[in-house]
């Protein structure tokens, strides 16, 4: 009868082991079907992360599930965080060791063509874990900004417009290591002597690629537009750009700049002020950075768009083949019937 028991409670240990075994190593608690993302928040707790897994569908035995978490040394506070995509018909072993081995999911963060560092914050904020206001707090600590070797007008000239991959969970200060990072390697020694060469550094290229790009965005055009801004300042010349103007007066989205714009006394306003302005007006194309460096040889130091909707300018030497250039304006807005 002993030996009867005895072989009974065998029998079940090994039932239940196998049952344990099964559950674990073997029954899925990823649902099949589409891989499932989940972003684990810096700072989560154990329950927290659990709450995010059910509301995705993951929802374990939790009797089994705790101690194999604790075991494995995954459960802890607080817990890993990241981006993670879920691998479907995971079991519960599968699940902890993809989320504890750190096996993050980076996500692409795209910058194009920002106008200021608030802009910067926004959209960073819309591909990683922090928000906006994290982002702007940063970018407006002065003792931050010094350390590093800018300040809050200089500060656009770190972006370089890209797509960059980076783990959702990134801080802010992890954003703008990766951007000095990016900024190191964009401002190679070609560049660098480039810009030497035309008596700029990597900021005030950019400063001036910024207003380039804001002219005209016809690329065959702006290395042209580069070489009269350089002729101007050479020969101490105030730039008189227009959408330097705009920027001074916030007054983004008008169709004509008239002289309240172009008289508004304002550091960024080229028609007050001789030389660049403190910063970039946008973060500008990097075919704009490129026709700074690169300039077209010429002795033009005016400019008029054609009005012929082309986006395009005639380009002048002279203050009579300027006005000559004003006239061609005029009659293709009046032929357009816009003035």
């Amino acid at each position: 009868m002993f030996k009867k028991l005895i072989s009974l409670l065998l029998l079940m240990g090994v039932a239940l082991f196998g049952y344990a075994y099964f559950t674990v190593k073997m029954t899925a608690v990823v649902p099949d079907g589409e891989p499932i993302i989940i972003e684990i928040p810096t700072g989560a707790n154990y329950e927290e992360v659990l709450a995010i897994l059910s509301e995705k569908g993951v929802a374990p035995n939790r009797s089994v599930f705790d101690p194999l978490a604790a075991r494995m040394a995954w459960k802890k506070d607080p817990m890993r965080s990241g981006r993670f995509e879920l691998v479907p018909g995971a079991s519960m072993v599968d699940l902890i060791r993809q989320l504890r081995s750190g096996n993050r999911q980076a996500v692409k963060v795209v910058l194009t063509v920002e106008r200021e560092p608030e802009n910067v914050a926004a959209k960073a904020a819309r591909f990683l874990e922090a928000d906006s206001l994290a982002f702007v707090r940063l970018f407006q600590n002065e003792q931050f900004l010094d350390s590093i070797g800018y300040t809050k007008a200089t500060l656009q000239t770190l972006f370089i417009p890209n797509t960059y991959e980076l783990y959702w969970d990134a801080s802010p200060r992890d954003f703008v290591a990766r951007m000095m990072q990016e900024h190191a390697r964009f401002w190679n020694e070609e560049r660098l002597a480039k810009a030497k060469a035309n008596g700029l550094t990597p900021a005030t290229a950019y400063t001036l690629a910024s207003i380039v790009h804001s002219e005209s965005l016809a690329r065959s055009e702006q290395p042209r537009i580069a070489g009269l801004y350089l002729n101007r300042l050479k020969q101490g010349i105030m730039l008189q750009s227009d959408p330097t103007a705009v920027f001074a007066t916030r007054a983004f989205g008008i169709k004509r700049v008239l002289y309240e714009h172009i008289e508004f006394v304002h550091p960024y306003n080229t028609y007050t002020n001789l030389g660049l302005p403190p910063g970039p007006i946008t973060m500008p194309e990097i075919s704009a950075i490129e026709a700074v460096l690169n300039p077209e040889s010429h002795d033009y130091i005016f400019m008029c768009a054609k009005g012929d909707n082309s986006g395009l300018h005639n380009f002048a030497t002279t203050v009579a083949g300027h006005a000559r250039n004003k006239a061609v304006y005029v009659a293709n807005l009046k032929a357009r019937g816009l003035r």
